[in-house]
């Protein structure tokens, strides 16, 4: 068992004794034998893992976001995630969740009211750039490290009574294995999507000495390594969880652009539709190389797809889309489109599957109706969408297979190498 102790903001007194109750059982995650990011137990243990259970550190930055609604925007959250890992649950009912995420504490750090006029809306406490200007990244990260916001997260170990707990830490011991954070998002800029320093592996999942990148969708040069990894999240807590989902699917591509897990970078890659170039012989790799605003792709037929890139016009035909990525399902014609009724052939159900007539993934047509059980529940943003994305990616159980013709892994547990 690890424990921890819960002191007020300021490590008065404590309030309450976090008893994590870790398993001994090896198939969930964390457990007795491995409770912290980047153990070396993962990578070893990965193929026998069910499900997991990371405890989330949520603060609340954002002045007029009371604790109450920051805790069930929070616990929506993590439902939200815990749905999208069943693997092929739009059509399985009974498929188990395999992400569990748990709300180990959320931190009030708002202004008591009247709130003091600050550039972005959020506390005083918001650790933001000095000399902030419009549309900058305005969050330093580093600050969520250092001791004065140790006091504000109040967690000590009880080997150490009264003193609160860095993060460095806290994800060190295990206690935390995720930091979201809500604030405003206004003229004076915003905070990354999501940021992460992960360390690099080889091909056989080891750890390359103490190498690590930034495997987030953007990342603060300034943000300490620790030695292990940690996603930090901001959420814009005036929008929803299908909003929120955006920043979770363009970190999996950020990890997958980095590069730190091989493995994980060829089949996303692949899915995602990272690898035109390659494929289709196009001029970029994928298509978030279109411009903004423009309906650049038009589906002639359900298999050509003329791409109208700059100046130029690239006809990809036969043009047969896997699984697309955050702003493209497969028929998108242009960033964010959630509406074309036009349906297209996509092997997104059947990814790595071999289930086709010729011994490849099979072609089925596909629209929009596919995410539509998800407008009602995940109704903002590509929300809808990236609920059914999620669950087409390799999951618990699936019956996928690698160039080897191997099982291919969860891609799940690669969150917390």
């Amino acid at each position: 068992m690890l424990a921890a102790m819960v002191l007020t903001a300021w490590g008065a007194r404590a309030l309450d004794v976090v008893a994590t109750n870790d398993p001994a059982d090896p198939t969930v995650w964390p457990n007795r034998a491995s409770s912290a990011n980047s153990d070396r137990w993962l990578a070893e243990h990965h193929d026998q893992l069910r499900s997991m259970a990371p405890r989330i550190l949520v603060l609340n930055f954002a002045n007029g976001c009371t604790a109450a609604r920051a805790e069930v925007t929070a616990r929506e959250l993590a439902a939200a995630l815990s749905e999208s890992s069943r693997y092929h649950g739009y059509e399985k009912p009974e498929a188990p969740a395999f992400l569990r995420p748990r709300i180990l504490k959320v931190v009030d750090l708002t202004d008591p009211a009247p709130f003091p006029t600050t550039p972005d809306g959020n506390s005083t406490r918001f650790p933001r750039v000095p000399n902030w200007h419009e549309g900058m990244f305005n969050f330093v990260y580093r600050e969520l490290y250092s001791d004065r916001f140790a006091q504000f997260y109040g967690i000590a170990s009880p080997d150490q009574p009264g003193r609160p707990l860095p993060l460095a830490e806290l994800v060190a011991r295990g206690i935390v294995h995720e930091v979201w954070f809500l604030a405003h998002h206004g003229k004076a800029g915003a905070p990354y999507e999501c940021t992460e320093l992960k360390p690099v592996y080889d091909e056989q999942f080891r750890r390359v000495g103490d190498e690590h990148r930034h495997a987030g969708n953007g990342g603060d040069p300034d943000e300490p390594w620790h030695g292990r990894s940690l996603r930090i999240t901001f959420i814009n807590w005036q929008r929803g969880i299908g909003c929120a989902l955006e920043n979770f699917g363009h970190a999996l591509e950020g990890t997958a652009s980095s590069r730190v897990i091989p493995y994980f970078t060829r089949y996303f890659g692949e899915y995602a539709g990272f690898d035109l170039d390659k494929r289709y012989g196009a001029p970029f790799g994928s298509f978030y190389a279109v411009n903004y605003g423009q309906s650049a792709l038009v589906y002639s037929d359900p298999d050509m797809l003329t791409v109208t890139h700059g100046e130029r016009r690239v006809v990809l035909s036969p043009y047969i889309p896997i699984g697309g990525n955050v702003h493209f399902p497969p028929n998108g014609r242009r960033h964010y489109d959630l509406d074309n009724p036009q349906p297209v052939r996509s092997t997104i159900e059947h990814y790595r599957r071999f289930d086709g007539p010729d011994g490849r993934d099979l072609a089925a047509p596909w629209s929009i109706d596919s995410f539509a059980r998800y407008r009602r529940t995940m109704p903002d943003c590509m929300g809808p969408w990236l609920t059914y994305w999620r669950q087409n990616m390799p999951g618990l159980d699936n019956p996928c297979r690698d160039d080897a013709g191997r099982p291919m892994k969860n891609w799940w547990p690669f969150l917390y190498y």
